[in-house]
């Protein structure tokens, strides 16, 4: 087997009594640290109108990132491409890729990032559509290939960077994102941590379909997947119970500090909770540093 590249994806999740400045600061010295491991890259995610999550502007915050870091690959994971203007995505990152030349990536999604009256308030203009969508990529790269233009001329996504960012498209599901990618000719992300359903059959489905581009002559795909990893297996079981009482808050609309694991010790899961468990497994890897890399590795 190939050697696997490992990533950070971090939301800047708000710790419970904590407050949204100190999230913030443990991404960056999180990235700094991820870095120093020798993680390959390190990105930071979209979310809105939630007192839970602090990362609400990726193109903001990686700024701050790159700047702190030397080497490592800093990206979004991703932009929510309907939230805004296909345009001022184009000027962002073109001038992060500026500012930090050969190590920006463009993750892009179509997920509103949170709800849709936020999401329609962060661009009036959203549709909600996939043809939506679809249009706002072609433009897009339009602006990255300096190939825009209206009936009253050019239009250019500035500064005139030397290159652009790596673009990845966010897919959790099989068919639609996946074939974008591949039609397009950017990569793909596989975010197995939101869909335990996601499976191998969406990279099939990609490399078969994929049409080779400036920036990729090769289909590429990644993995995004949750992780809980501990020194033992007794304390990596009691934080997987942590992380599955969690996630069960949050499917059910409860976005509220998270718990920890001594606070919900004994607490018992009912049988539908349990079904709904057994269910999510996929979306997560538990264990011990051992454990967790032959799970990595399968």
């Amino acid at each position: 087997m190939r050697k696997l590249k490992l990533s950070i994806l971090d939301q800047s999740i708000i710790r419970k009594g904590g407050t949204a400045q100190q999230a913030i600061l443990e991404t960056i010295e999180t990235a700094k640290y991820g870095e120093k491991l020798g993680f390959h890259r390190f990105w930071v995610s979209e979310h809105h109108n939630s007192t839970l999550i602090a990362g609400s502007t990726p193109e903001v915050l990686m700024v701050k990132l790159a700047d702190e870091t030397k080497n490592i690959r800093i990206g979004s994971g991703g932009i929510m491409l309907p939230n805004h203007s296909a345009l001022k995505v184009a000027e962002n990152f073109r001038m992060l890729e500026t500012l930090f030349p050969g190590r920006i990536d463009l993750g892009i999604g179509r997920a509103p990032g949170g709800d849709r009256v936020t999401s329609a308030l962060l661009n009036p203009s959203n549709t909600f559509s996939e043809d939506s969508y679809l249009t706002q990529l072609e433009h897009l790269n339009a602006y990255f290939r300096d190939e825009a233009s209206t009936g009253y001329g050019r239009i250019l996504a500035v500064p005139q960077s030397l290159g652009i960012p790596r673009q990845w498209i966010l897919c959790s599901s099989v068919g639609g994102s996946s074939s974008i990618a591949a039609k397009l000719g950017l990569g793909l992300v596989v975010a197995r941590f939101i869909n335990a359903n996601a499976n191998a059959e969406m990279v099939y489905q990609y490399k078969k379909l994929f049409q080779p581009s400036d920036e990729f002559q090769k289909p590429q795909a990644m993995l995004a997947i949750s992780v809980i990893c501990a020194d033992t297996e007794e304390k990596a079981i009691a934080l997987r119970k942590l992380s599955d009482f969690n996630l069960l808050k949050f499917e059910r609309g409860i976005f509220e500090p998270m718990s920890s694991a001594e606070e919900i010790a004994d607490y018992k899961f009912s049988p539908e909770e349990l079904l709904r468990i057994q269910q999510n497994r996929g979306r997560i890897v538990s264990g011990t540093p051992e454990q967790v890399k032959s799970q990595l590795q399968h």
